[in-house]
């Protein structure tokens, strides 16, 4: 089978800041492209926003739902809410910071059709990856190297992942919460990805830099330590897979 041949539903879950209303039309602009790059008569987006700006509350962005959590933010945290409520057999983790392209999800979808083993993807970025040396529409690349293969704002899987790997580890509050979930699917053998055909693009940390440079330190702190402490003894001098 190498061809989408009934309606597939995807939850799409988005982490979003909105503390103005930059930030706030940056997620707007990523909902309605979202909307538009696929035919909702083949594919289903289940969209759920994790909105961190509690003063909107009870606002609702158009297309989903939108959920503020009383927890306080973490990265994996407000992830495994949004996983919480949801339940189609795909799932896309994302930043609010991105455009979606035309087709991006069927593209992804054809690489799980094509390759059975295939257990997670990223999509390309345009302005990113051929940076990277990876050109647009040039094949699918298997690896696990952030900001290579894994593109952090973007990864889409199927849900019975989380079946062997469990829920993301919500010890990780914003860094190297990407380097910890491509050293799960390395060890756990489960493949991923970079599929050249996908395009979204990415904006590159429009909401993490609007926070000030103690809050940045805070999203930071500490998180290099502990994933030293979760990744060294399996690893060894290689546990740093980094950007």
């Amino acid at each position: 089978m190498n061809s989408i041949k009934k309606r597939i539903e995807i939850d799409v879950i988005i982490l979003s800041y909105a503390q103005n209303s930059d930030l706030k039309a940056i997620t707007e602009n990523c909902l309605n492209s979202l909307m538009d790059s696929e035919d909702p008569e083949v594919i289903q987006f289940n969209i759920i926003v994790i909105e961190s700006e509690k003063k909107m509350k009870p606002t609702q962005y158009s297309y989903g739902l939108t959920v503020y959590p009383e927890q306080e933010f973490g990265y994996h945290t407000y992830m495994n809410i949004g996983l919480g409520l949801s339940s189609a057999p795909f799932v896309c983790l994302c930043n609010n910071d991105l455009i979606f392209h035309s087709g991006w999800a069927t593209a992804l979808l054809k690489a799980f059709l094509q390759d059975p083993d295939l257990s997670s993807a990223s999509p390309v970025c345009s302005f990113h990856h051929p940076t990277m040396g990876f050109q647009l529409n040039s094949g699918i690349y298997p690896g696990y190297r952030v900001r290579y293969e894994i593109s952090g704002w973007c990864l889409f899987l199927k849900r019975d992942v989380f079946r062997i790997t469990g829920k993301l580890d919500e010890s990780f509050k914003f860094w190297c919460a990407d380097n910890d979930y491509a050293n799960t699917l390395s060890v756990l053998n489960l493949k991923h990805a970079l599929v050249s055909s996908s395009i979204v693009d990415h904006l590159e940390t429009q909401t993490f830099n609007e926070q000030s440079e103690d809050r940045q330190n805070e999203l930071m702190a500490k998180m290099d330590f502990y994933y030293e402490k979760k990744w060294y003894h399996r690893f060894g001098e290689g546990w740093m897979l980094l950007d």
